[in-house]
């Protein structure tokens, strides 16, 4: 955190799917592209845990620092879409969320007592217990009601790993890009950096 709070102002928080790392491609684009275009934004792509109770106390730990004090965007795909929801709530910050899981609870329990290692390939293992998928399914109770914050839904139906209609209901009171086709990747994710700098930082 010591890292993030030295840094200049603003800042965008990048959250990566499930197993997956801040070594993701679409991490890594953002990160560069933001170094070249924007260098005055400060990307922070911590590593989160396949642990959700771990993952979000310490993102909770991270926001406190900085919320009210400088302007902060998410940007989340995937599992990290879901969180970047449940903190915009908490915080009511606004965030894109990137072919988001809605009901992560559900696919969960099919995890159980698996030595999972992340596809980045890092030298990591986790198994996850009833434990998480109760956590889970308690952070998916926050987001029942109407949504507080403010959010960008961007997503293909191709995806092969989430419904894309479900995110589709779920975000239905906010602005949505719904494109044919791509996959859980998202395709061509590089053409929407600047619209979501403005949609994050320009109208805050």
């Amino acid at each position: 955190m010591s890292e993030l709070q030295n840094k200049q102002r603003p800042i965008l928080v990048y959250l990566h799917g499930f197993l997956s790392s801040p070594q993701s491609f679409k991490c890594q684009q953002m990160r560069t592209w933001l170094a070249d275009v924007h260098p005055q934004v400060t990307f922070y792509a911590p590593h989160l845990s396949p642990h959700p109770g771990i993952a979000i106390e310490s993102l909770t730990a991270l926001l406190d620092g900085v919320v009210g004090r400088d302007p902060v965007g998410l940007v989340g795909s995937s599992m990290g879409g879901f969180m970047a929801t449940v903190l915009g709530e908490r915080y009511q910050l606004p965030a894109v969320v990137v072919n988001p899981a809605v009901h992560p609870a559900r696919f969960m329990p099919a995890y159980l007592g698996q030595v999972l290692r992340p596809y980045s390939g890092e030298d990591r293992e986790y198994r996850l217990t009833q434990s998480d998928v109760d956590t889970m399914r308690q952070l998916e109770g926050k987001l029942a009601g109407p949504l507080l914050g403010r959010y960008w839904l961007l997503a293909q139906r191709g995806d092969e790993t989430l419904d894309c209609r479900e995110a589709e209901a779920f975000y239905r009171e906010q602005h949505q890009t719904i494109e044919e086709g791509g996959d859980h990747s998202f395709q061509g994710f590089e053409r929407y950096h600047q619209a979501i700098i403005d949609f994050l930082f320009n109208q805050q």
